[in-house]
């Protein structure tokens, strides 16, 4: 999944012209609840501005808290002007870059505004990719790094009629063994299940229902 998969189009996100007074902009987070906002000039990003942002700056000013927010121009202490996407990235690697900041502009090769990525959104993305929003089964288990392993695991579920809510995988660090966490719909004959995975050289680690 690429990030303009989970980005909030243009059309849909909250943005502060660049000339906006720190007032301004204080004012349209609160309205929206949100703790950041992409700076344009038209439609090209300029940056990002953020609560935090604003405290921080405020505290370093020196000035009353009436005049900063009423003469700052949000162009002059917005960040993040070089740190955005381009929409082609895999949606996984900006959970890094989303670490320490709620939000970053998606852009074209002019630096135009397409939209926005949260950190809220992709974390929404991994919940789906775990099956954490439907009730089931999580199974955790190892299978030796051969070929044809996740065939074999497909056919076996297809055998015992299990639907498969989620499957992620994870490579061992010595490369010859690959973890797996696979979600099913609670059924009834689960025991067998396991028990054929066993037979079939997976080695359950654990099993858990939620």
């Amino acid at each position: 999944m690429f990030v303009k998969s989970v980005m909030i189009p243009k059309f849909s996100s909250y943005t502060i012209d660049h000339e906006a007074t720190i007032k301004e902009t204080l004012d349209t987070l609160e309205k929206h609840q949100i703790d950041g906002l992409p700076v344009l000039d038209g439609d090209h990003y300029v940056g990002m501005i953020t609560r935090y942002t604003i405290y921080e700056n405020y505290f370093n000013a020196g000035q009353t808290k009436e005049d900063f927010i009423q003469k700052t121009k949000v162009k002059e202490i917005a960040t993040h002007k070089d740190q955005y996407l381009k929409g082609n990235e895999i949606f996984e690697k900006t959970l890094l870059s989303l670490k320490d900041f709620p939000l970053l502009a998606v852009l074209d090769e002019s630096k135009n505004f397409l939209g926005v990525v949260t950190r809220f959104d992709v974390l929404e993305q991994f919940q789906s990719a775990f099956g954490m929003n439907k009730p089931g089964v999580r199974i955790a288990f190892t299978a030796s790094e051969t070929e044809g392993r996740l065939a074999r695991l497909s056919e076996i579920a297809h055998q015992f009629h299990e639907h498969i809510i989620s499957i992620v995988t994870f490579d061992e660090t010595d490369k010859l063994v690959r973890r797996i966490v696979m979600k099913v719909e609670k059924k009834d004959n689960l025991q067998k299940f396991l028990h054929k995975l066993e037979d079939s050289g997976f080695r359950i680690l654990d099993v858990c229902e939620d």
